[in-house]
């Protein structure tokens, strides 16, 4: 745990703490009233009322929209599957603005909509709600749809031969057993749009603010970070909140369930209605996650002139930006690669030693039972393996717009001065790759008996052997599946770059962000372009990773 704690501790705790310190204390006393004023601020009041509203309505409308898809991509065998798995899971690992971009396409002025029939759903709460769907659609289909798959449908089919209707044993046998899985994948949901950013800076307008997006404001902008801090610590106290409930979910949902292998309980669709379920699933996956993906093409490529490269040209010359940037906005795409490699680097050391300390403080493997849940409860020291694995959660929920700003204000004296250096880009990246490390990583390294390891010590192999022999070859394609997720989501991660990201080295959400925030046509047009540069690489990604994959139930 030392590695991975003094990261946290060092790029996480270390940045938020002076933050706050900064905004809380005067004359090195502590201002506490300051909370209570920020508080009672009517203004302040709609924010909360907004952001807990919203993440409340945007988790309904994605389980309602998501859940039918789980039951199909866990029951039924169809052609093209794998592929529109990958299509599923793109929208989650895209860059927020990218996401925001394609929306403005699709709802704003001058969109599809807009041409079509006069309507703009832009600075409206639909067009936030329809976006956080388009991001965590694949949250609930690989949360709950992995377990699905693996439960045995024989229980199900039991009760229909003991006279139980087939709503009736599905709700007395199935939903039971899925229950854990989605409330453990709306927490997810309510998580990631509780702290929703960059979407509703984009499509949200001066009307609507989350608490992530009222912390920039007050940080960037009105410079007030008494505010910002008051904020920030009560972001914290939800999202810490959020997690614990999520823990016990999950916790649950391991010990308790027996499963079988996911690929004894697929098949092929049976009678009109499982084909006009399928076919309907398809029309929502088109109409909801790839027709603002397309709608975003189509608008990088309507140049002044027509169709064409026009804006994809003007990448690559500094000129063209009106003096948004001192290189050439092109550079953005070598500089998010760059620090993207770096950070998945990092978020693999800090996550792989991570879930290899919470699977040796976990119960051990067991041999000859691939597809059996085991109970995953430490042997010792339990409440500090579960804080821990609870903190290695927190950077996904905690204001990234405070992480990126603490960085800048922590990290400015020796030996950690590191605001010139190219790596602290790469460390906030980081930070947020280092969750899906360990969540892909710590179902498979549990899975791996540990009578293995054992038996290669009594042979005379060093901890460091047993390791390359034993737990590299059996955790190889889930370290593939960890660095494609740690990659995709570096390369997307924009609230705390847009602080630390220096203008002559601008990554790709970034340069999209400024683009989209200067009026004019071709600024508008080579968002798009570079949105679509950046769509088009995590979609590779996510492709390749799809091939590799390993279906496990419970980790996302």
């Amino acid at each position: 745990m030392a590695v991975p704690l003094a990261f946290f501790a060092l790029f996480f705790a270390y940045p938020v703490v002076a933050i706050v310190g900064r905004g809380l204390r005067e004359g090195g006393q502590w201002r506490t009233g300051r909370i209570g004023e920020v508080l009672t601020d009517p203004d302040v009041l709609d924010v909360l009322w907004f952001t807990g509203w919203q993440a409340a309505a945007s988790t309904a409308l994605t389980l309602a929209i998501a859940l039918p898809g789980a039951y199909v991509f866990a029951r039924f065998d169809f052609p093209g599957k794998q592929l529109l798995r990958a299509v599923v899971a793109v929208p989650f690992v895209l860059p927020t603005v990218v996401a925001g971009s394609a929306f403005l396409a699709l709802l704003g002025r001058g969109g599809m909509l807009d041409a079509l029939w006069g309507v703009r759903l832009d600075t409206t709460v639909w067009a936030i709600l329809l976006a956080h769907v388009f991001f965590n659609y694949a949250v609930v289909v690989r949360t709950v749809g992995g377990l699905w798959a693996q439960l045995d449908p024989r229980q199900e089919e039991a009760a229909r031969v003991l006279g139980a209707s087939r709503f009736a044993a599905w709700r007395r046998v199935t939903l039971p057993a899925l229950a854990p899985s989605v409330a453990a994948a709306a927490l997810m949901v309510f998580l990631f749009t509780f702290t929703s950013f960059g979407a509703v800076q984009i499509l949200g307008g001066p009307r609507y603010a989350t608490l992530e997006v009222e912390i920039y404001r007050q940080t960037a902008q009105l410079l007030d970070l008494p505010t910002a801090a008051v904020l920030t610590l009560v972001q914290f106290a939800a999202v810490a909140g959020i997690l614990a409930v999520h823990a016990w979910t999950v916790r649950r949902r391991e010990s308790a369930l027996r499963l079988v292998d996911a690929a004894t309980t697929a098949r092929r669709p049976r009678g009109t209605a499982q084909w006009a379920l399928l076919w309907a699933v398809v029309a929502v996956i088109g109409l909801l996650l790839v027709l603002p993906l397309g709608v975003l093409v189509e608008r990088s490529l309507a140049g002044p002139d027509g169709y064409g490269l026009t804006f994809y040209r003007a990448l690559q010359s500094s000129a063209a930006s009106g003096g948004t940037f001192a290189v050439a906005p092109l550079q953005a795409v070598l500089n998010s690669l760059q620090y993207a490699l770096a950070a998945t680097g990092i978020a693999l050391v800090v996550g792989g030693l991570a879930a290899a300390a919470l699977t040796r403080a976990g119960a051990p493997g067991t041999a000859g039972r691939p597809f059996r849940r085991r109970s995953a409860r430490p042997r010792s020291g339990g409440r500090l393996i579960r804080g821990f694995d609870a903190l290695l959660m927190l950077p996904l929920g905690t204001s990234a717009v405070t992480v990126g700003f603490g960085f800048l204000i922590a990290l400015d004296e020796p030996p950690l001065d590191l605001r010139t250096s190219w790596l602290l880009v790469p460390l906030a990246q980081a930070l947020v790759g280092v969750p899906f490390v360990v969540r892909t990583m710590l179902p498979v390294l549990r899975a791996v008996d540990v009578r293995l390891r054992e038996a290669a010590a009594v042979l005379g192999a060093s901890p460091l052997r047993a390791w390359r022999e034993v737990d590299l070859p059996m955790v190889r394609r889930a370290l593939l599946v960890a660095a494609g997720f740690a990659f995709a989501v570096s390369l997307g991660e924009f609230g705390a770059t847009v602080f630390i990201a220096r203008p002559d080295n601008p990554t790709l959400p970034v340069a999209v962000a400024r683009f989209l925030g200067r009026a004019g046509e071709l600024n508008y047009g080579q968002a798009m372009a570079l949105s679509t540069v950046l769509m088009v690489v995590c979609a590779t990604a996510l492709l390749a990773l799809e091939r590799i994959r390993i279906d496990r139930s419970g980790e996302f």
